[in-house]
């Protein structure tokens, strides 16, 4: 799948004026195999102050109990995965919205520190190459199922996985051509807040060691190098620039190369 792209896209950058959909459905029309993973932290949180919900966030992730789980799956796998399907669709694109959990396509086992967060054991592309083939972009939500868990209904249990994470373990297992994150900043920034150009493996390990990179960068460069050690070319751009999708491909230099 040399022309199968993996986009991730943030709930960070996507507003009025973003153009990283537009993109998106060019890419199909073009013949090429634009494949969504997305996010949606800021909105899960504001759901759960909502319903008075507290948020505690262990490493970076969020610690999730079955009432902040309902919370998780309902925004992810439900609101910002439909509306995300409807505006690809008045866009003139095909698409469908599942998650990590249909068809068992984000196999994980729960991570003890946080509760029902998956650490992904599995990839299954059974269901995303039958939604290829049909010609549709498969968008998909970052929720797993346990594997070997079950509820106290003898049910496999909903996970919620980092949307980073997942981008690049499905952009390894296909193995896509391109994995691209749609960020809010600029690229990977060195001490001094400049852009870094390119990255190889050695160097972002370097900077995730130093504390240079933190925070939600650290799983975005795990995630590069996981697929790009399967083939892929990875970058992270800033989604809020005007077509930085389309600008990418046509060869010119935006954001950060990784691997």
């Amino acid at each position: 799948m040399s022309e199968t792209i993996v986009v991730k896209i943030g709930g960070s950058t996507l507003g009025s004026h973003d153009t990283t959909l537009d993109d998106v459905v060019q890419l199909q029309k073009r013949g090429m195999t634009p494949i969504v993973v997305h996010g949606g932290g800021a909105l899960i949180t504001e759901w759960l102050k909502l319903h008075n919900i507290p948020t505690r966030f262990v490493r970076g992730l969020r610690v999730t109990d079955t009432e902040s789980l309902r919370i998780v799956v309902a925004v992810l796998s439900g609101l910002v995965n439909k509306e995300l399907v409807a505006a690809l669709t008045a866009r003139g694109g095909r698409a469908v919205g599942i998650s990590g959990c249909d068809g068992a396509l984000l196999e994980a086992s729960p991570d003890p520190d946080l509760g029902y967060v998956g650490e992904i054991r599995r990839v299954n592309l059974e269901v995303v190459r039958a939604l290829v083939a049909a010609g549709f972009i498969p968008v998909i939500s970052p929720v797993g199922i346990g594997v070997g868990e079950a509820g106290q209904d003898g049910e496999a249990s909903l996970l919620n996985i980092n949307a980073d994470t997942a981008a690049g373990e499905i952009a390894a297992a296909l193995p896509a051509g391109r994995l691209v994150f749609m960020t809010d900043v600029a690229g990977v920034l060195d001490g001094e807040g400049r852009r870094i150009g390119r990255l190889s493996a050695a160097e972002a390990t370097a900077l995730m060691t130093a504390g240079t990179a933190s925070g939600g960068m650290i799983p975005k460069l795990e995630a590069c190098l996981r697929a790009a050690a399967a083939g892929a070319q990875t970058r992270i751009v800033d989604g809020r620039e005007s077509h930085a999708l389309l600008t990418l491909l046509e060869a010119q230099e935006l954001g950060t190369a990784v691997g």
